[in-house]
């Protein structure tokens, strides 16, 4: 039996882990500029922004809140810039 190999395992579409965590930050970094100009993005949003990847949506999630961004929870699923 074969062991999975964490580098290299395919998840959705065949991408790797390393491929998703890529896409994940060129979208927190594209979702960045639409928060400085609305002011907040809806999960929804980066949902499909992410085209429905789950693996890809919540590192996005993640890369922004490692940003100074306000991620938000399930009863404000928004995400927007942290008053400092």
């Amino acid at each position: 039996m074969d062991a999975c190999d964490s580098r290299t395992r395919a998840y959705k579409n065949g991408k790797t882990f390393d491929q998703c965590k890529e896409i994940a930050k060129t979208l927190s970094l594209e979702l960045e500029e639409k928060i400085k100009q609305t002011g907040q993005v809806g999960w929804d949003v980066i949902l499909e922004s992410a085209q429905h990847d789950e693996l890809v949506y919540k590192l996005t999630l993640k890369y922004l809140r490692q940003d100074g961004y306000d991620i938000g929870d399930w009863k404000r699923p928004l995400v927007k810039k942290t008053i400092s």
